[in-house]
């Protein structure tokens, strides 16, 4: 596809609205980069957010440098934030720098009345997509990252990594490499590196197929959501009998919209304990991802599971 289409895809997914003010996550990366110079293109308002984790030494600097001339370049304000990882913090890096990444950008974006735009290409849908398939199960594993929710905006979808990158060499556009993308050491890495050259090698189309199948899933998504809508009828709880007789994929995935909605955030498990739902009986179940099932007079509620009181020891799940 010829490289004068690349920006006129992405303006017509009318996420880099023009007249319209964005804040565009920038690593310093060829996507992120690629986003900036399609903002500027674009959009009426651009500013841009830099995070710099210190965890690369005198690379993380330099990236933060580069950052500050592009931006000089275009004509575009940079906030720059240096954040350390609290010392003796557990968990995945890669978790814990997007987490702050993201909450750093949704302040900035939310105190200018800005779009937040990320630098996700139809690539990383992909890689996402083969990652959450291998480590989550169900459904939504498959339905990879939306090009729009809230304020975050993901405007590259449309393109793939090479795209980005011949965008940037076609418009002068100079980026960082990070050489701990490279390393097997993450695990998303290793989906990069290694499963999807794999595919590949099955059948060249290997990624858009993973990207189509994510397409009409999500479409498929919106018909199941009205589903489960009409089954709870509106409310947030559901009588067990009733729970009990509807057909076990739609009593799951009841189940799991119960519980993402009492606790704001992913449920993966908790369809996974109907069956001991339907034989519970009043009485609680806690389910795992922060969920706890109540019934009550034979109607299922989710609540958030509660913190443990200091000094009593950890209950069972029943």
């Amino acid at each position: 596809m010829p490289l004068r289409s690349a920006l006129e895809r992405v303006r017509a997914t009318d996420l880099l609205p023009a007249g319209g003010r964005v804040v565009v996550l920038l690593s310093g990366g060829r996507d992120s980069v690629c986003l900036l110079g399609m903002a500027v293109r674009l959009c009426a308002h651009v500013d841009a957010v830099h995070v710099n984790y210190g965890l690369r030494g005198d690379a993380a600097d330099a990236d933060e440098a580069h950052c500050a001339e592009l931006c000089e370049r275009l004509g575009v304000a940079l906030t720059v934030e240096r954040v350390s990882r609290p010392r003796g913090a557990t968990g995945n890096l890669q978790a814990w720098a997007r987490d702050v990444r993201y909450g750093v950008g949704a302040r900035l974006a939310g105190e200018r009345d800005a779009l937040l735009a990320a630098g996700h290409t139809s690539t990383d849908q992909a890689e996402t997509v083969l990652y959450r398939l291998a480590s989550s199960p169900g459904r939504r594993a498959l339905l990879g990252m939306p090009a729009r929710s809230g304020r975050l905006v993901r405007p590259l979808l449309v393109l793939t990594r090479e795209e980005t990158a011949a965008w940037c060499v076609e418009q002068g556009l100079a980026w960082r490499e990070d050489a701990s993308n490279d390393s097997d050491a993450y695990a998303r890495n290793r989906v990069r590196n290694g499963l999807v050259g794999a595919l590949r090698a099955v059948d060249p189309r290997a990624e858009e197929n993973v990207l189509r199948t994510a397409e009409l899933l999500r479409d498929e998504a919106e018909v199941l959501d009205v589903v489960v809508d009409t089954a709870l009828a509106g409310g947030c709880a559901i009588a067990v009998e009733h729970l009990g007789v509807l057909p076990r994929a739609l009593a799951r995935l009841v189940v799991r919209r119960l519980a993402e909605d009492a606790t704001g955030r992913p449920c993966p498990r908790a369809p996974g304990r109907l069956g001991e739902l339907l034989v519970l009986g009043d009485g609680a179940l806690d389910l795992g991802d922060g969920a706890r099932a109540e019934v009550r007079a034979g109607v299922l509620r989710m609540v958030p599971t509660p913190p443990l009181e200091r000094g009593r020891p950890e209950r069972g799940s029943r």
